[in-house]
């Protein structure tokens, strides 16, 4: 796929991963649609790179096509979606004060899986009436897990579940879409210097450094959205799961 002028839409763009990936694919020429909840942040990022906000809970069916319309009619239909949006529920099963509750699991599931898979769903059929490109590639859906959905940590339960359940789904959905021309892959970032990593326990984040083999460090986001533009341009990259981890293996705890 060439990014120069494509269409794309990226979740959670407003920080983080999602943010570095709207700023690499707006420097490659992708025109870009920032879907988050955080709108004054999405604001901030799109007038910065020239790109489009749109305020949406990816959880919501009708605030996804909203956006989705939205992005259609200012760049035409996205060819490339990248889902960054996401939340983090560190909690143990059994824990002080009892059991996880219910609430937690079921809400990070929803938006770390049903959410990737909302988008996926919408995006999808929009790009399976668009026009084929070369090699008859007509999008590419790019879903974001982690390396917990491999080797969760002790309290990380939901949040590996939640993780776990974007790479198990993504082969199927790579197999069912290539009719239609639209690839689907997934990057399972390790410990990168984000948002969400500030969320963790001081003690969990010194741990978490201290494992990394090569190079001994925080990922940089600049790193992930350097992952989505290769498998943008490289079509023959198709129902994969990209463990971008500098060879961490995460320890029990």
């Amino acid at each position: 796929m060439d990014l120069k002028g494509v269409s794309a839409l990226v979740t959670g763009g407003a920080s983080g991963l999602g943010e570095a990936t709207v700023r690499g694919l707006a420097a490659e020429g992708a025109r870009v649609a920032i879907l988050d909840r955080d709108h004054d942040g999405a604001i901030r990022v799109a007038d910065e790179v020239g790109g489009l906000a749109v305020q949406a809970d990816v959880t919501s069916g009708i605030a996804v096509t909203q956006a989705l319309d939205a992005a259609t009619r200012a760049h035409g239909v996205p060819r490339l979606v990248v889902n960054c949006a996401g939340i983090g529920t560190a909690g143990r099963v059994l824990g002080r004060d009892g059991p996880l509750p219910m609430e937690e699991f079921q809400r990070t599931i929803a938006v770390n899986l049903g959410g990737s898979f909302n988008v996926l769903r919408l995006a999808a059929e929009r790009m399976s009436a668009a026009e084929p490109m070369a090699d008859g590639e007509r999008g590419l859906i790019v879903n974001t897990a982690s390396v917990a959905a491999f080797d969760g940590q002790i309290g990380q339960a939901a949040y590996a579940a939640s993780k776990g359940g974007i790479v198990a789904m993504s082969l199927p959905i790579a197999r069912e879409l290539a009719r239609v021309g639209i690839r689907v892959n997934v990057i399972a970032p390790g410990v990168f210097r984000t948002p969400l990593l500030e969320t963790l326990p001081e003690a969990a984040q010194v741990s978490l450094v201290a494992g990394i083999p090569f190079p001994a460090r925080l990922g940089e986001p600049s790193e992930f959205a350097d992952a989505v533009c290769f498998m943008a341009r490289n079509r023959y990259v198709n129902g994969e799961c990209l463990r971008l981890d500098g060879a961490v293996r995460l320890g029990m705890r």
